[in-house]
């Protein structure tokens, strides 16, 4: 793992209490990124000690409230924002964020990504020889074994569930309708669809245009592929706050800056296998810098998601159950 200097900003003395920080249960696990994150933090900064506890992060912090423990929260995603919002617990993080590396504009004073991705399906070329190169194409091709994850309980289904409104708008319940004799099953979560689509279960997986790199990388196989569809593919990113009651804010701040830092954000590629929210193209991987991209990138605003929410699950859900 290449790392790059340590960063400037430093707390001003170590902390007595390690920082605590909330990840996603996926994020916390032992072949997740935490353990290089934990030891390049402690090492380029100096300053202090960082937790992390993994959870379902929105649910604990509804929870909690403003009682929470945590005094930094990452894994929030661009779709979920406005409801994380809404719990008043987020303090501005008062960083340049002018340069991200990312498909759009990023401007917001209280969230900011470290990392990225598009969604998209990924096929077996062992499987599919003629893959669609777009969705409208998708919805015609048929014999097609294809999983996907229920929008209610995933992120990537909810994810799904924007891109099908984003590229068919009113006539996005006659899509799913179209899609619905190819769809294998649904998963409650992206962990079980992905292991049916590599235990040769299902053809094609609702996925991330970055999960073929994992293959390629660590496995040694290019038969996993993402299908890069003409209209666009929905953008997503996670994203990192500092809780405005945190009793170590120095700490935060300097946890806030490492993320933004080479340092972390290399690590983020094969350790997260998506994209580093700022570093330039050029210092990616190869295997990243390979990957095919869309061109459009898909995107509705945390009030455009949060507004869209129901109607996008309910159009989803009524014409699977036709």
């Amino acid at each position: 793992m290449r790392l790059a200097l340590p960063f400037v900003f430093c707390a001003s003395a170590a902390a007595a209490e390690p920082l605590t920080v909330y990840v996603p249960e996926y994020f916390g696990t032992e072949w997740g990124p935490t353990p290089a994150i934990k030891a390049a933090f402690e090492e380029t900064c100096g300053c202090g000690e960082v937790e992390f506890v993994a959870a379902e992060v929105l649910t604990r912090l509804r929870l909690e409230g403003g009682r929470t423990a945590a005094d930094v929260v990452m894994g929030l995603n661009t779709d979920v924002a406005a409801q994380a919002r809404e719990l008043g617990i987020f303090a501005p993080h008062g960083l340049d964020t002018s340069d991200m590396s990312l498909p759009i504009e990023w401007t917001d004073e209280v969230f900011f990504p470290f990392n990225w991705g598009y969604t998209a399906f990924v096929y077996d070329t062992d499987v599919v020889s003629d893959p669609p190169e777009s969705f409208a194409e998708l919805l015609e091709v048929e014999d097609l074994r294809i999983v996907i994850q229920d929008p209610r309980s995933s992120i990537s289904g909810l994810a799904l569930a924007y891109w099908v409104n984003a590229v068919f708008g009113d006539e996005a319940a006659d899509a799913w309708a179209a899609l619905e004799p190819n769809i294998l099953t649904v998963t409650k979560g992206w962990s079980e669809s992905y292991g049916l689509f590599t235990s040769g279960e299902a053809d094609m997986v609702m996925s991330y245009t970055t999960s073929p790199a994992y293959h390629i990388s660590e496995e040694g196989d290019d038969t996993k592929v993402a299908a890069i569809f003409d209209e666009g593919h929905y953008f997503m990113a996670e994203l990192v706050a500092k809780v405005a009651g945190t009793d170590q804010p120095e700490l935060a701040d300097a946890f806030l800056e490492f993320v933004l830092s080479p340092a972390f954000q290399e690590i983020i590629p094969e350790g997260n296998w998506s994209y580093p929210a700022k570093l330039p193209k050029d210092d990616w991987p190869e295997v990243f810098r390979n990957l095919p991209e869309p061109e459009t990138a898909l995107f509705y605003t945390e009030e455009e998601a949060a507004a869209l929410r129901d109607e996008v699950i309910e159009t989803w859900r009524s014409a699977l159950t036709r």
